[in-house]
């Protein structure tokens, strides 16, 4: 027998050792990566596991969106999104106004009047000249944004007006607008004093 397969056949004795080696630098970014990825697609879609949340919808707020409305959710659902096609670029879609633009209607004096003659007004036949809002002044001109609009949605976008960033009062109605349009004989643009003489 040969030396060679002597040394073949004798079974080692030597204990097996572990040495160290570090973990490759690219599976920790592929882990960071795909954790990230996930974390994402989780915060897109997963709705923070509320169970009204459901796919293609991420919040409860585009879920809200989607379902039909009637009655005083429809109308405030029609005035916020007229009001934020035809005054959110002004008064901003919070109703804080912009400053040198237009005033806020947060809180404004004229919107959450017990009347709302003096407040249709203004998007019927516009406003100019100088006008105190919430003790500050301004003097701008305001087009008569709402004069096109159908009663019904100026209507809609005065009640979103009258109750949407804590303002409360009454909602304003197609026929209450229809009344008001009646009045006017020749549209021009108010002069603030005018505006505020006028009753509610």
């Amino acid at each position: 027998m040969s030396d060679e397969s002597k040394s073949c056949s004798i079974p080692s004795t030597a204990e097996p050792t572990a040495t160290r080696s570090t973990v490759p630098m690219w599976i920790i970014v592929v882990t960071l990566l795909l954790l990230f990825i996930s974390f994402v697609f989780f915060d897109r879609h997963s709705g923070w596991f509320d169970p009204k949340v459901y796919a293609p919808y991420a919040s409860a707020e585009q879920l809200d969106n989607a379902q039909p409305k009637s009655g005083a959710a429809a109308a405030m659902a029609q005035g916020k999104k007229n009001y934020e096609m035809f005054c959110g670029a002004c008064h901003g879609n919070d109703g804080a106004g912009k400053l040198g633009q237009a005033p806020p209607l947060a809180g404004s004096e004229i919107v959450i009047t017990k009347g709302f003659h003096r407040l249709a007004m203004i998007p019927l036949e516009g406003l100019a000249g100088p006008i105190k809002i919430k003790n500050q002044d301004w003097n701008l001109n305001m087009a008569p944004m709402g004069a096109a609009l159908p009663d019904a949605d100026l209507a809609a976008v005065l009640t979103y007006m009258r109750n949407s960033w804590g303002n409360k009062a009454d909602e304003v109605t197609a026929d209450d607008i229809k009344a008001i349009r009646a009045e006017i004989k020749t549209p021009a643009a108010i002069q603030g004093d005018k505006l505020m003489a006028m009753p509610e």
